[in-house]
């Protein structure tokens, strides 16, 4: 058992089993299997966005509330610590959940067609695509704004000191932008089920 938990690969691989047998045994103990088809499809992609999701927003946060207003706080011959190892597998991370993320639920809405209502903020569909055109911005600030600064900041592409420090505060103000704005990107998402404008 602990094995699996030395691993990220087989905490996630065992997460996996897990859902299955869950999905499993409740299919078992109600009679009623899973029904495949369109209606299914459509579960598993919302399940996949949901997930890239919340890696998405929990690494914004953690980034937000946890490593950047710590760093000043750390020694500085420990900060190499954070710059060389920690925060560029975040960053991967980060970056590729918000990718992950846009791209299943473009896809969802899609498969639920109302893709285009919701991207034009037809009546019904204003929620959802106010939090689609968030989560669009968010994701162009990622990979366009401070992916391309950090790597300044981190010494992964070549830049003068002038330059690394001219990065941090567009990074920074990206970063806190998107943390501002995935609070209310989340209502759009979550109050379009509930309260549709």
């Amino acid at each position: 058992m602990g094995s699996i938990f030395q691993s990220p690969g087989r905490t996630v691989g065992a997460g996996v089993v897990l859902c299955i047998v869950i999905v499993a045994l409740a299919s078992l103990a109600t009679g009623q299997g899973i029904s495949g088809g369109h209606a299914y499809a459509t579960f598993l992609m919302r399940w996949l966005h949901v997930l890239s999701g919340v890696l998405w927003v929990g690494l914004l946060w953690y980034l937000n509330f946890v490593q950047v207003p710590t760093m000043p706080s750390i020694p500085a011959e420990h900060r190499s610590a954070i710059t060389g190892h920690i925060a560029p597998k975040v960053l991967f991370f980060f970056r590729y959940a918000a990718l992950a993320t846009v791209l299943t639920g473009l896809l969802l809405a899609a498969m639920q067609r109302y893709l285009v209502e919701a991207l034009t903020l037809k009546p019904g569909f204003v929620m959802i695509g106010t939090g689609m055109w968030m989560a669009l911005i968010m994701a162009f600030n990622v990979w366009f704004i401070i992916w391309p600064n950090q790597q300044k900041i981190l010494g992964l592409v070549e830049a003068t000191a002038e330059q690394k420090a001219a990065a941090a505060k567009p990074a920074l103000y990206a970063s806190r932008f998107n943390t501002m704005l995935s609070i209310a990107m989340l209502y759009c998402m979550v109050a379009q089920q509930n309260a549709p404008i």
